[in-house]
């Protein structure tokens, strides 16, 4: 299976969802089979999916299928009562992507007009197709937006090498297609531009070595692999460029969700002069909330990810643990990055500074 001609997620038939478990990347390429709202939350929860606008797509499938589960249910009272814990079951699946809520207010919306539950279960796929289209053209026109900036920069640098810097994966496997951060860095290779990308391992999940390494392999793209603390003495060597990153809330002032390391790059290029863009979806910014440090929930995961880690050991995956054993270990998913300390969003509106004015200017229905 080969990423540039495949979508992260896929409808089998009517009964599955089919996606790419992205745990078993890059070693093997794995299809797991989802036929229920269970399954689809495993799916978050496991990891198994990540990414923003990905965790969007994924339970507006997961509400089509609490719908067809609902049908079982001989009553309107039963039906309702198992399609609200489903629901309840999605809300807690990932608190931080703003994505997910949003994907369920947009399928609640659509299902408020229509009476019929049969109905419901044909109006759900069909706004879940939807989202899932749109998601795909929202990640095409963060490219046609950000791929200026990498232009001015190798006009720059007179053809010379750009070098770009990413944290955690917001690329194809974080999106449907395209991805967000990798949609302008794809159409600048396609063009022919001289490119480089620095990847940050990411740990814990190691998304950067595992998931955004595979994804320019599989597209030719020249990169290196890089420990999450190399960022900073790459800057102060005039080694980066621009740094891109992907987000998982954004907030109307400005503020930035992301995997956690996000501000530590943020604060090295600020540091540094070096350009700091943050590339999302409309679908990302959270309109009701101001101040990230306050308002954004951060999701703080098992301590096993930081105590365990996974590798192929030339056969098949193997869990090792890198601590001692009775050391306690902390493990944040995500921090928030200042508005301050972002150069810019990369929308598929275009490109806007990181504040209230900004991000009003390109949705001001918002």
């Amino acid at each position: 299976m080969n990423i540039n001609t495949n979508r992260t997620l896929w409808l089998k038939d009517p009964h599955t969802l089919q996606v790419l478990d992205q745990r078993r990347l890059p070693h093997e390429v794995v299809v797991q089979d989802l036929s229920s709202t269970d399954k689809v939350v495993w799916a978050i929860q496991e990891m198994v999916v990540r990414g923003a606008p990905l965790i969007g797509a994924m339970a507006a499938y997961g509400v089509y299928f609490a719908l067809r589960e609902s049908l079982v249910f001989g009553t309107a009272q039963s039906r309702e009562a198992h399609f609200a814990r489903s629901m309840e079951s999605l809300r807690q699946s990932r608190p931080t992507a703003v994505n997910l809520f949003w994907a369920l207010k947009r399928m609640e919306q659509a299902l408020s007009t229509v009476p019929q539950w049969e109905a419901k279960v044909q109006t759900a796929l069909q706004t879940a197709h939807q989202i899932v289209e749109e998601d795909v053209e929202l990640c095409r026109q963060i490219g046609v937006h950000g791929l200026p900036l990498l232009e001015q920069i190798s006009q720059t640098k007179q053809g010379a090498t750009v070098n770009i810097l990413t944290h955690c994966n917001a690329g194809r496997l974080g999106c449907v297609e395209w991805g967000t951060i990798t949609s302008p860095i794809y159409q600048a290779f396609e063009q022919g531009m001289n490119l480089h990308v620095w990847v940050d391992e990411t740990r814990p999940r190691n998304q950067g070595a595992n998931l955004t390494a595979w994804e320019l392999s599989q597209r030719g793209i020249p990169h290196t692999v890089i420990v999450d603390n190399t960022g900073g003495h790459l800057m102060q060597h005039g080694m980066v460029d621009i740094v891109l990153v992907g987000a998982d809330r954004v907030t109307r002032q400005g503020d930035a969700a992301n995997k956690i390391g996000t501000y530590l790059k943020a604060l090295a290029a600020n540091d540094n002069q070096v350009p700091f863009y943050v590339a999302l979806p409309s679908t990302t910014i959270d309109w009701e909330i101001a101040d990230g440090l306050r308002e954004i929930p951060i999701e703080e995961r098992s301590p096993d990810e930081v105590k365990y880690i996974w590798g192929w050991n030339g056969h098949e995956l193997q869990k090792v643990l890198l601590t001692p054993a009775e050391s306690p270990a902390l493990n944040y998913g995500f921090d928030v990055t200042p508005a301050r300390l972002i150069t810019g969003f990369i929308t598929e509106r275009g490109v806007c500074p990181a504040t209230a004015a900004g991000l009003q200017g390109l949705f001001p229905e918002a």
